[in-house]
């Protein structure tokens, strides 16, 4: 008979209700939890030991569902067949080359002496002690795919081997509709949710309409599951995890996790965060920051918040943060009204450089009459008035040389 809709510790009613425990090894004294929908123990490891002081094992059903989620196949449409360890290309065929969780979060697996099991439980344990809800990165690992159509998108602009580079470090996934998974996986490796997104693959635009708005994976799974009932959200920058594999890397931030993925396409020497919208940059998120060598590309029309943002934080964080109007300066007001990010103007500017090949600048000089330095497009660089760095600003260059390139390249304004 059901009791609950919760799974529930088995009554007793005999010697034979309570169980060898899989610690201590003692007859009868183990308790199973019951799985309501069966009536049936849920595993013969998931109960509690009546040995609470000489024992003391205790593993919940929260436990055992977190570390022995299913490889979601009815809810991504993946990269992974059931059981052989290989990948689908882009192209549909098959490759040889295994996803295992280390790939994803820049940890070498084989290094750790311990199996992909062993981790995850691990991982859950450190995750309890501290009281944050998050994911399984099973659900990252089954979802990784280059089947989207915002990666379509990118193939149309940047080379395949860079795009490659992309869905590995960000671990970008894919739904079977084609939408893409953005993951927030914070500095610890904790998968803290996915955003779900659908794009027109001919502009990279993102779809707005109610089958294409977006999506969360704790919602999802808190639909589906009473174990996430009770998920408490607290969000991370996307592309957060980066900053532990490159901790010397200067960091850039923009608003959209799809300018993130165009900005570490074509500028890789940063380490590109995105905010998640205008108001996901803030002190509690930019901890992670800290000493950290930080510039921030505001959207068209976000400028002056974003600056005030950027003194709260340099102050209260102790980072070194510019802020650059590269993108202010270059929409029209069109532009403005539909929205523009450095998305948008990198796009832009790869386009009126005239393409050799994708995502590679035409090297010749431009055959146009106009006179050095003036401004002949929204697609030309910025020259900024020459005059000398601060000494914060100066300090960052010194220990970064090419943060050089990135303000003679982008327009950055000191403030």
């Amino acid at each position: 008979m059901k009791i609950s809709n919760l799974p529930y510790l088995e009554p007793y009613t005999t010697r034979d209700s309570r169980h060898r425990c899989p610690r201590c090894n003692h007859a009868r004294t183990f308790t199973f939890y019951i799985d309501p929908e069966t009536g049936k123990p849920i595993h013969r490891t998931v109960g509690r030991c009546d040995r609470e002081i000489k024992c003391g094992y205790h593993y919940t059903p929260r436990e055992y569902y977190r570390d022995n989620l299913p490889l979601c196949g009815d809810l991504f449409d993946g990269n992974q067949s059931k059981g052989n360890g290989k990948q689908i290309s882009r192209n549909g065929k098959f490759s040889d080359k295994t996803v295992v969780t280390g790939d994803l979060f820049g940890v070498n697996s084989n290094q750790s002496g311990m199996n992909n099991n062993q981790s995850e439980t691990i991982d859950y344990i450190k995750i309890l002690d501290e009281k944050i809800d998050c994911i399984s990165h099973r659900y990252v690992i089954c979802s990784k795919s280059s089947d989207s159509n915002f990666v379509s998108f990118l193939y149309d602009h940047f080379p395949g081997e860079r795009i490659e580079e992309a869905i590995d470090r960000y671990a970008l996934g894919a739904t079977r509709n084609r939408r893409v998974i953005f993951w927030q996986i914070d500095i610890d490796d904790n998968v803290r949710t996915g955003k779900i997104m659908q794009y027109n693959p001919q502009t990279g635009k993102r779809v707005r309409n109610e089958r294409g708005g977006i999506n969360w994976v704790h919602n999802i799974l808190k639909k589906r599951s009473y174990v996430f009932q009770n998920y408490n959200l607290c969000q991370c920058y996307f592309g957060e995890h980066l900053l532990k594999l490159f901790p010397n890397k200067p960091v850039a931030i923009v608003e959209a996790e799809k300018t993130a993925v165009i900005g570490s396409i074509h500028t890789p020497d940063f380490i590109w965060l995105a905010a998640g919208n205008l108001n996901g940059l803030n002190v509690p998120k930019s901890r992670v920051l800290r000493d950290r060598n930080v510039m921030l590309f505001p959207d068209a029309g976000c400028y002056e918040k974003w600056a005030e943002k950027m003194k709260r934080i340099s102050r209260e964080v102790n980072c070194t943060m510019e802020v650059s109007d590269v993108v202010e300066k270059h929409a029209t007001e069109e532009q403005l009204i539909n929205g523009y990010d450095f998305a948008d103007y990198v796009i832009e500017k790869l386009k009126g450089d005239g393409e050799n090949e994708k995502g590679e600048c035409d090297s010749n000089e431009s055959d146009s009459n106009e006179p050095a330095g003036e401004e002949t497009g929204p697609t030309n660089n910025i020259k900024l008035p020459s005059r000398e760095p601060s000494p914060a600003l100066q300090k960052m260059i010194d220990k970064n040389p090419s943060l050089t390139t990135l303000i003679d390249k982008f327009g950055l304004v000191e403030v």
